[in-house]
């Protein structure tokens, strides 16, 4: 099978394609067929900073080609999508069993891969933050995978105000039409009326006018791979708080109320209330292009590999 990998981290040149032999499911492992994988921001990021190159994990979406022992909840020719923690820039990937869900005979892979982990991630970071009806909420990123479904939660949520961060003017009108009612860019002086709440999906340098967006007691919810430096005396001026959200801390220690919301992001998505965005399709082989459309932030919406 062909698979993606890198031997020495930098930028999206050092990925390549090689032949490698098809995984072996162990024990609660599903072998998945891929028709589909998600790339991330913190998977372009591993490649470039990561201390040693490892494998590339990431979501995959596909048909389950081989269970492994104890296995009781999928069969052979399945369609699921999930994390797979290993290589996931594949044609056969393999993911556990319990980070596994079904795919609705009215979705495709691609409708998975932009849905499921993205949807997750925006829902966990907009619970982390707390918001109450009549709320304001900024989503910096607002134009990324995650970001255009955090936008669409908080509209759906009762938001009294839903700001979209982005970084260039292009992308005003496409965010817009998420249900933004304002646009503010990274760079601006005055990123506008100060909000009650920030999901941050950059992190880094953006740490800052993001905190300083933030009206007396609001939340800064920090979900992305970005790291960064908050200014504890801004949040004392404002009694302010950070928080910190991680979706693989819900997956390990609340599994109940992941599968929960796995379930209703289906069921959203279902009603037409979640409306997923997928900038680009592009070969497995051509990976080193998707992680550059990323990388320059320049997608829209959600870039998915195509084996």
């Amino acid at each position: 099978m062909r698979r993606v990998r890198y031997e020495v981290t930098g930028g999206p040149e050092v990925l390549f394609v090689e032949e490698a032999s098809v995984p072996e499911p162990g024990p609660g492992e599903l072998l998945v067929r891929n028709e589909a994988v998600g790339v991330t921001l913190p998977a372009v990021r591993k490649v470039r900073e990561a201390a040693e190159p490892g494998p590339l994990g990431g979501e995959v979406a596909g048909v389950v080609a081989a269970v492994g022992e104890g296995v009781t909840g999928f069969s052979v020719g399945d369609r699921v999508t999930g994390l797979c923690f290993s290589h996931a820039y594949a044609e056969l990937a393999l993911v556990h069993e319990a980070m596994a869900s079904r795919i609705p005979d009215r979705a495709t892979a691609v409708d998975a891969v932009a849905l499921v982990r993205s949807g997750l991630v925006a829902r966990g970071a907009y619970e982390a933050g707390r918001p109450r009806p009549g709320d304001s909420v900024m989503v910096t990123a607002a134009a990324s995978a995650v970001g255009t479904l955090a936008l669409q939660y908080a509209g759906a949520g009762g938001a009294s105000r839903v700001v979209a961060a982005v970084g260039s003017a292009e992308k005003a009108e496409f965010v817009r039409a998420l249900g933004a009612d304002e646009v503010v860019l990274y760079g601006d002086e005055s990123w506008g009326e100060p909000v009650d709440v920030v999901l941050d999906g950059v992190g880094g340098e953006l740490l800052g006018p993001a905190v300083r967006a933030l009206a007396p007691g609001g939340r800064l919810v920090a979900f992305s791979s970005g790291g960064g430096t908050v200014d504890a005396y801004e949040l004392l001026v404002r009694g302010a708080s950070v928080i910190g959200f991680q979706m693989a801390a819900i997956a390990r220690g609340e599994p109940e109320l992941y599968a929960r919301w796995r379930d209703e992001l289906w069921d959203l998505h279902r009603d037409g209330a979640l409306r997923p965005r997928v900038c680009a399709e592009i070969p497995l082989a051509e990976a080193a292009r998707a992680h550059e459309l990323v990388e320059s932030r320049r997608n829209a919406g959600k870039v998915v590999l195509v084996p």
